[in-house]
């Protein structure tokens, strides 16, 4: 990655929050460089620094050391207006005595631009949202996602390098967040710059994002595509929390060969010691149940099923004792002695980790 490339960079950012003179950290020692024309995602629970880093880089708080650079220059002290960023909020912060065009406006406003330039910029960036003809609406007669549009325009308009995104999702019913979700990463596609996003909604992060930052207690677990992150996760945390798995303990007495109990599977991995013990993961829709049981690998019983729409979910038990997360568009009875099959392809290794809060960034960054 060419410097000219990296927009923003954290470099080994700690955030303290002092707390009736106890210290929480809220941030430990993350170093993260984000692409001109990235769309980023911070993903993690409740309580992991995703928020508290995106309010660091947008100057509503100050590491408490390291730094933060954007277009090349130290800004971790630089207030918030004097930066090329806009922040979209979950909760929108409209002003409900100004109308949709005021509200958008309001920025260029406080510039002072004369008044025509503002209203060409103003419609520019209602038929960007899909929302002409709003000028002269009360934001409070808005539907949520029409606000959030406005918002989102509002911040648009006064052209930053970077357009920040703490869960402007969060209040929308279901079907309006997915319509959204691929709104903005259209929309974002369409200007061209940068969308640092947050939420903790695993599905949003890979359908919208081109990088995903999973973080859990102040720390990066890992940095990668959506396709990375979902079929390559580096540790137990990243695979269960990034969609379901099953989750094993195996042994790897060799390259491309796992044993999971008595069970020997080929593999695809390699570079683990003889006999080094592994978490093997295994997603639920890449097992294969047969109604022959001897034809499996494994063996095991059908303890539940429950219907998904787009396919069925069941857990099956095997003889030793594991229990089986499927996903398969067939179903089988509850209590029905099963097969299950799985492609070498499909096992993932894990290198198993003494510190689950172990932090892993993207391998170039690391060299």
């Amino acid at each position: 990655m060419s410097n000219q490339d990296a927009l923003i960079e954290i470099r080994d950012v700690c955030k303290l929050f002092t707390d009736d003179g106890d210290e929480k950290q809220a941030v430990d020692h993350i170093s993260l460089t984000i692409r001109r024309h990235e769309f980023v995602t911070l993903l993690g629970p409740s309580g992991c620094g995703k928020t508290t880093t995106l309010r660091m880089i947008a100057g509503f708080e100050t590491p408490t050391s390291g730094a933060i650079y954007i277009d090349g220059k130290d800004v971790s002290a630089v207030p918030p207006y004097k930066r090329k960023v806009n922040t979209v909020f979950q909760r929108y912060a409209l002003f409900p005595h100004l109308n949709v065009a005021d509200n958008i406006a309001f920025g260029l406003t406080v510039k002072k631009l004369p008044k025509d330039v503002i209203a060409q910029k103003v419609d520019a960036m209602l038929r960007m949202v899909g929302l002409q003809g709003y000028n002269k609406r009360k934001v409070t007669s808005l539907s949520g996602g029409e606000q959030q549009r406005v918002a989102i325009a509002r911040a648009l308009v006064n052209e930053p390098e970077v357009l920040l995104l703490d869960e402007p999702l969060g209040a929308l019913d279901l079907k309006k967040r997915k319509e959204m979700q691929i709104e903005l990463k259209n929309m974002q596609q369409k200007l061209g710059i940068t969308f640092v996003y947050v939420t903790h909604d695993q599905e949003e992060a890979l359908t919208m994002s081109d990088t995903v930052v999973v973080m859990r207690g102040g720390t990066i677990q890992q940095v990668g595509t959506p396709q990375d992150i979902y079929n390559e996760p580096r540790n137990r945390f990243v695979a269960d929390f990034i969609g379901e798995s099953n989750i094993i303990d195996g042994i790897m007495p060799e390259d491309e060969r796992v044993v999971i109990g008595d069970v020997s599977l080929d593999c695809v991995d390699k570079g683990f010691a003889p006999n080094e013990p592994v978490d093997v993961v295994i997603r639920p829709e890449d097992i294969y149940i047969v109604t022959q049981s001897d034809k499996g690998q494994f063996k095991g019983t059908v303890e539940s099923v429950v219907f998904k729409g787009v396919h069925y979910e069941m857990q099956v038990r095997d003889t030793a004792g594991f229990l089986w997360l499927i996903q398969d568009t067939s179903m089988f009875a509850e209590g029905m002695e099963v097969g299950l099959i799985v492609r070498p392809e499909d096992i993932h290794i894990m290198r198993k980790s003494d510190d689950p809060n172990a932090a892993v960034y993207r391998e170039e960054e690391a060299l």
